[in-house]
């Protein structure tokens, strides 16, 4: 029930009379509320009831959620509580439910103390729970409870023991009719009194194995997915140790939150605890007390009432006249009695004091046993004085809001960085033949674009403004319209203010008949108008009007009339005011927000191509935004998205491809690294002189036998031979061995080549990836801590990020942060348990100028900044840790964006004006032709008719 000021709502009920008026009038007339129920005799008795319920004044009981009306926290309380009931154990909620009944305990905490201590070790048939077998977690179903009279029986088990698949043996079982865990008498009574009756430690459960516990945060598990799966679809006995619930099920938050939804007592003294009715038919519960029940209930009541009057009765004060004056003895009775009952209360404090130490003692010692596995969720993550000595950043870098352009308008820059962000991703992109490519625009910066919206000279053609509307108005012409929508959408509001007897709406002194007399000759054909590039666009202006006129409504616009009136309507001559110099890159002149505001009146009719170079930048960024946000439902946005998705498809079968063979080439080569481990032998084998091989030396005078000297030459000719076949063989294998070696590393390097092209294949793969997701959906870099969305535009879409030549590209050249979505930050102050609020973190880590709200952006635009950035982020986190990786993976595209962009701006960034002399009649201006974005071309223009 949804709670104001911290009391219930009570619904309304009729009142005796009313009730009395339907014997007798039944067809009488009254006020039904009918979210409520409630009925009303007066309509100011239902406005007033209606009144107080839409007041933002309401709490829902369940999540706590203030500034709510009365409906939206009953929608959130019937939320919580189906949420809540399809996640606790069914089979668990009978058995807690008769445990809570007509209990009297004074605290709902203690309640769900006392019932979490009974229930925690015992468990019911049906009950999906998880078993612990080595180590290895398999979610089961109990299906069989075998009570302690069966722990000693082995026999009496197996004989009920079901099939594997969890279906009995022939008839029902004598075990099927016993009811398990009969605790359900007076919560009050210790746990371990209640285990000595019924100990849960000799309970016997029959449970079926039904898949194995995955978990997603440990990625070292996914490699072995077949560990234990063998176990699965099979029967086992265990007992409540090896037994556990999953802690989003069954844990002391979810048990509160169950109990406080299902039970409720009267505000009496000493009132039990009743299940609500509706809710005890269900599950089967008693709601009528017994006489003992009711007996114990009032002795409670009677017991309570009586210390209240004691303790009233003892207080000091006037004596009464009721009570008698106590003689000496008496009071020293009485006195003896009191500092008995001081000495024992004191005991008991000392008491619970010494178990809720020893508690916290025991609640320490496992926290410290149960590390953190990290990455977990970033806020949980706190920095230790260990991080901070090793060079972890506590405070996050102050990224720069002032720096962006258009942001001191909400939701300005998100919208110009919308509208350039569509039409560079989809300008032209390079894709295979009969591919698409929707605007046909060269790719440009943001830099750029911003100054190409700044630009306010008239007699200096910008050819950016000019091809940026002439792509989206060739874009709308294949978008459905309906002819003069926005005539009529005006006609309709005048219709309505004179029906209304109200006078007809005027902006800067036009009114709705002569701004649609203004439009009526105005771009009428727009849809067959040629733009043509060679011609510089000219009539785009006409054409944009023509275009919003068949477009627009006061819907889909709002600001459409304002925009129109400014577009068509010029202020009197002498209302003009001086112009004035400045170029958008000028960071000395006036903004053009400011600069040229627009009078009171305007009355003379103009056109288009004279009025837009003095619309203001925001109405200029508007209309864009209206233009961009028609041209995605186009059939040309949407079949090059669905090319993207093909190519996409493509280059992901590739990447496997390339990383096959990657791999295939790497496994050769450690082979080949293998084979050329040993030292190759020398080709030239020393040869031994065969005079060194003469055993016997030779006679000059010859006076040996000739029988002995020939013997003698025959031998040393067969030995000769033989070593000289033998030093043959070795030359050749030397040869051989080389020649071997020589193949490997040549081969060796050969793979090694084709690795490192294969490695740049697979950059040239992430790049180009990266250009056809942009086409798809554009997702941030990731989040960090606090939720802060961290953005980088460049390489989507047409843009490139490396150029001919391997030079470097940039469309915004910056890291950009936006602010927690409204979505993130509820649910970071939803974080009650922290030790420090998210408030005060953010304030400590951010700093009051760094907390960006939602829809607030802020930039970093040099290195320092950046460099800061990253070494602040925790890897501990897992928000974090991904976002390090992102950004760690395009860090060397990143940093050259950035610093390619601040070499841009110094190359581009004029000089300040000398001092002028007294004799110069006229100082040199600033030739605005040369900036970059009056220099860009569009070489994919068409010249369509």
């Amino acid at each position: 029930m949804p709670t104001c000021r911290r009391k219930r709502v009570v619904l309304t009920q009729p009142s005796e009379s009313l009730l009395k008026s339907f014997k007798t009038t039944p067809d009488r007339d009254v006020f039904y509320l009918q979210q409520t129920g409630e009925i009303f005799e007066t309509y100011e008795a239902y406005a007033a009831r209606m009144s107080f319920y839409r007041l933002k004044q309401f709490q829902c009981e369940v999540t706590g959620k203030s500034g709510l009306d009365y409906f939206q926290a009953l929608a959130s309380e019937r939320s919580e509580a189906e949420t809540l009931h399809s996640r606790f154990s069914e089979p668990l909620k009978p058995a807690v439910l008769k445990a809570v009944q007509f209990q009297v305990v004074g605290r709902l905490d203690h309640l769900v103390e006392s019932v979490y201590e009974r229930f925690k070790d015992r468990y019911f048939k049906g009950e999906r729970v998880l078993i612990d077998l080595n180590g290895i977690k398999y979610y089961g179903q109990v299906h069989t409870v075998y009570p302690p009279k069966y722990s000693t029986d082995v026999a009496a088990r197996d004989a009920n023991k079901p099939d594997a698949d969890g279906a009995e043996h022939g008839a029902p079982r004598p075990i099927d009719n016993e009811e398990p865990h009969q605790i359900f008498d007076d919560l009050k009574t210790p746990v371990k009194e209640v285990n000595a009756r019924d100990d849960p430690f000799l309970y016997y459960y029959w449970v079926l194995l039904t898949d194995l516990e995955r978990d997603k945060s440990d990625k070292s598990k996914g490699s072995k997915p077949s560990d234990g799966a063998e176990m699965v679809g099979s029967l086992m006995e265990v007992q409540c140790g090896r037994m556990s619930r999953d802690r989003l099920s069954f844990s002391k938050s979810i048990l509160r939150r169950f109990v406080r939804d299902c039970v409720d007592r009267d505000a009496a003294v000493a009132s039990p605890w009743t299940v609500k009715p509706a809710i005890a038919q269900k599950y089967g519960v008693t709601s009528n007390m017994t006489e003992d029940t009711r007996n114990n209930v009032e002795a409670i009541k009677k017991g309570e009432h009586d210390k209240r009057k004691k303790v009233w009765e003892d207080k000091d004060g006037p004596p009464n006249k009721k009570h008698k004056k106590m003689t000496a003895a008496q009071e020293e009775k009485a006195k003896a009695a009191a500092m008995k009952r001081d000495r024992d209360a004191q005991e008991k404090l000392d008491q619970q004091r010494l178990a809720r130490e020893e508690a916290e003692r025991i609640a320490a010692e496992k926290k410290k046993k149960k590390p953190i596995r990290y990455p977990t969720e970033d806020l949980d993550v706190r920095l230790t004085d260990k991080d901070l000595k090793a060079g972890m950043k506590l405070k996050r870098p102050v990224p720069t809001s002032h720096a962006l352009p258009f942001n001191n308008h909400p939701g300005l820059f998100e919208s110009f960085l919308m509208a350039w962000n569509f039409l560079v991703v989809y300008g032209q992109v390079p894709c295979p033949s009969n591919t698409f490519q929707p605007l046909h625009l060269s790719p440009f910066t943001l830099d750029e674009f911003e100054h190409a919206i700044k630009h306010t000279d008239v007699d200096m053609f910008c050819s950016l403004l000019a091809e940026v509307h002439s792509t989206l108005i060739y874009n709308l012409r294949t978008v459905p319209f309906a002819r003069h929508s926005a005539v009529l959408s005006l006609l309709q509001r005048k219709d309505q203010l004179q029906a209304d007897s109200m006078e007809d709406e005027e902006f800067f002194g036009v009114n709705t008949d002569q701004l649609s007399a203004a439009m009526s000759d105005i771009g009428n054909n727009w849809e067959r108008v040629p733009l043509r590039h060679s011609e510089g666009r000219e009539g785009w202006e006409e054409a944009l009007i023509g275009c919003l006129k068949d477009h627009a409504t006061r819907e889909n616009f709002p600001r459409m009339r304002e925009i129109l009136t400014k577009l068509l309507f010029a202020p009197e001559p002498n209302e003009v005011p001086e112009p004035r110099e400045s170029s958008p890159s000028s960071s000395r002149g006036p903004s053009p927000l400011e600069r040229t505001p627009i009078p009171y009146r305007l009355s003379v009719v103009s056109t288009p191509r004279e009025r837009y170079i003095n619309l203001p930048v925001h109405d200029r960024i508007v209309i864009l935004s209206f233009m961009v946000n028609l041209a995605i439902s186009s059939k040309a946005i949407h079949q090059h998205m669905e090319s993207c998705e093909e190519q996409l498809t493509a280059l992901r079968k590739e990447k496997i491809e390339v990383n096959r063979t990657k791999k295939q080439y790497l496994e050769e080569m450690n082979i080949l690294i293998g084979e050329t481990k040993e030292v190759p032998v020398d080709e030239d084998v020393k040869m031994e002189d065969p005079s060194d091989m003469s055993d016997v030396p030779g006679s000059d005078n010859g006076s040996d036998s000739g029988k002995s000297k020939k013997g003698t030459s025959r031998s040393k000719d067969l030995r000769q031979k033989a070593q000289l076949q033998a030093h043959s063989k070795q030359r050749e294998a030397a040869r051989a061995k080389q020649a071997s070696v020589k193949q490997a590393l040549a081969e060796h390097r050969r793979l090694d080549e084709e690795v490192n092209k294969l490695e740049r294949r697979l950059e040239a793969i992430e790049r180009e990836f990266r250009k056809l997701l942009g086409g798809v959906r554009v997702k941030p870099m990731g989040k960090d801590r606090f939720y802060n969305r961290v953005w980088w535009f460049d390489g989507l879409g047409s843009a490139n990020l490396i150029g001919s030549g391997g030079a470097t590209q940039y469309g915004a050249g910056r890291i950009f942060i936006q602010g927690p979505s409204e979505f993130d930050l509820e649910l970071m102050m939803r974080r009650t348990y922290d030790d420090v609020p998210v408030e005060t973190r953010r304030l400590e880590e951010e700093g009051q100028e760094g907390m960006l709200g939602p829809g607030d952006w802020a930039v970093y635009s040099d290195m320092e900044e950046l460099d800061e950035f990253i070494a602040w982020l925790n890897p501990k986190g897992q928000r974090e840790i991904a976002l390090k990786q992102a950004l760690s993976k395009w860090w060397i595209h990143i940093s050259a964006g950035i610093r390619r962009r601040l070499q841009d701006l110094n190359m581009h960034a004029k000089l300040p004006e000398a001092r002028r002399s007294a004799r110069t009649k006229i100082a040199p201006s600033h030739d605005i032709t040369r900036e970059p974005y009056m220099m860009w071309a569009n070489r994919r223009a068409i010249n369509a008719t």
